[in-house]
């Protein structure tokens, strides 16, 4: 093929202006064809790409659906249980409450009968301690009638002992009646003192059964503040057990619908999955058919010298050669050693989105590339980028309005920030490890935001020393 350097034209880089035969004419709509189908095929590829990003979201997301779906049924299952012990708890407990308030309100009854009774004998204290005075009154009364009988029968014996003879009968009469009198002022006294006694007791138990008959008064109280307090209690208890059986409804309803729930979402997950496996194959076929037709637009392009892309692909080779001596120039000068320019340790820039790297090699890179891939910008308008890349499509030193300096927004960085980044994409690496004489290749080039560009990227092969170092890109839009 002629160098571009060599060919005479008007304007942009393009063919030749002369006559086409026959054959090239039909070698050129082959190739604008070849290039058509490659845009389409290439646009699909794109597509399925996303649909598979999607594809595998979806399936992620569904595994994490069933994967909840399935701590949700054991959640569901331990609330079942645990339910079913709390049901079973609670309605103990009802029967429990229920006895214990039928017991209480039993001995809160007896309470009251006792507290009633002690009302009672408090009441009926007082009434024997008015009796007992009156007793006591009515004592001391007899014993006044003895005392004065006593006085009586005195005087009678001294009436019997002046009659004489005559009055001996009337004496033993009054003696008998003085014994008797002092035998009852004696009884008298006695009775006295024991009433006297009772009367201290029946004050005691007056005293201790007014003391006992308020506390009966607050147990009652009490009791009656206690028996209200079980009714709650015993309310409270039964609407926690109604509760409990209503939520072991519930998680019944939930395992039930679980049981539904699982085998779909797991016929889902599995639908996704092949679907995913689908695309997938699909989008391996799609790359062969890709492969196939950047090798239809290769091979015509390289049978027809008035191919649109021919230009490009002079130059990309002159660019290359370029590079070439260019690096071979510095290895000789000693700016570098060969294991500097080769090296493929790549050392992140801190702080840097997307990733930024180093090699040994960058630092010189950027000083001898951009003399060399500048220029290339104002060949054509449908030029883009032209930048070199290693085998493993790292890209060191790329054009200034893609080496801007990066900021803390990574969509702007992807887009302004392409150099120092490895593009290890299938273009990238494609275009790194192509030892061919050039490289045709259709893709959709990432403008960062989720924006794409469909492109044409033509590279060729750069050598040092006999040793493949990477390649020359060269990328330019389809219009």
């Amino acid at each position: 093929m002629a160098d571009v350097r060599n060919s005479e034209h008007r304007g942009p880089m393009s063919a030749a202006n002369t006559a086409l035969s026959p054959t090239q004419e039909q070698s050129e709509r082959l190739t604008t064809a070849a290039a058509a189908l490659g845009y389409e095929i290439v646009d699909i590829a794109g597509f399925l790409d996303l649909v598979e990003e999607h594809a595998q979201a979806q399936s992620g997301g569904v595994k994490i659906l069933r994967a909840r779906a399935d701590e949700v049924a054991l959640a569901n299952a331990d609330v079942r249980q645990a339910v079913g012990h709390m049901a079973a708890q609670t309605t103990a407990t009802v029967n429990d409450v229920e006895a214990s308030a039928a017991l209480v309100r039993r001995t809160s009854e007896q309470t009251r009968h006792v507290a009633g009774w002690v009302q009672q004998v408090a009441a009926r204290a007082e009434d024997v301690s008015e009796t007992l005075t009156a007793v006591k009154k009515n004592n001391q009364q007899i014993a006044t009638i003895a005392t004065q009988v006593n006085t009586l029968a005195i005087n009678a014996k001294i009436e019997a002992a002046r009659a004489g003879a005559r009055g001996r009968g009337f004496a033993v009469v009054a003696e008998a009646i003085n014994e008797l009198s002092r035998q009852t002022r004696d009884a008298a006294n006695q009775i006295t003192t024991n009433i006297t006694t009772l009367s201290g007791w029946i004050a005691e138990l007056r005293e201790e059964s007014g003391v006992i008959a308020q506390q009966a008064t607050a147990v009652l109280e009490v009791a009656g503040k206690t028996d209200t307090a079980l009714v709650r209690v015993e309310a409270s208890v039964t609407s926690a057990d109604e509760q409990a059986k209503r939520i072991a409804v519930q998680a019944e309803r939930v395992e039930r619908a679980m049981s539904d729930f699982r085998p779909a979402l797991r016929q889902i997950e599995d639908a996704i999955t092949g679907t995913s496996t689908g695309i997938a194959e699909t989008h391996d076929r799609v790359l062969r058919l890709i492969d196939t037709s950047e090798a239809i637009v290769q091979s015509t392009a390289d049978l027809n010298e008035q191919a649109v892309d021919v230009p490009f692909i002079h130059a990309a080779q002159r660019i290359a050669g370029d590079i070439s001596e260019k690096m071979q120039a510095v290895l000789a000068t000693g700016q570098i050693t060969l294991s500097s320019l080769f090296d493929r340790n790549y050392r992140p820039i801190p702080g840097t989105n997307p990733e930024q790297v180093l090699t040994e090699a960058t630092r010189l890179l950027d000083h001898i590339l951009p003399p060399l891939q500048e220029p290339a910008l104002e060949l054509d308008p449908r030029v883009v980028f032209c930048a070199a890349v290693d085998v493993n499509g790292y890209l060191p030193t790329h054009n200034k309005k893609f080496s801007k300096s990066p900021t803390q927004d990574p969509v702007w960085n992807t887009a302004n920030c392409r150099n120092r980044r490895i593009f290890d994409d299938r273009v990238g690496l494609k275009a790194g490890k192509s030892t061919a004489p050039f490289l045709l290749q259709v893709y959709r080039r990432d403008m960062g935001g989720g924006s794409f560009k469909m492109m044409k990227d033509v590279s060729a092969p750069v050598f040092v020393q006999g040793r493949h170092w990477g390649g020359l890109r060269l990328a330019y839009s389809f219009d």
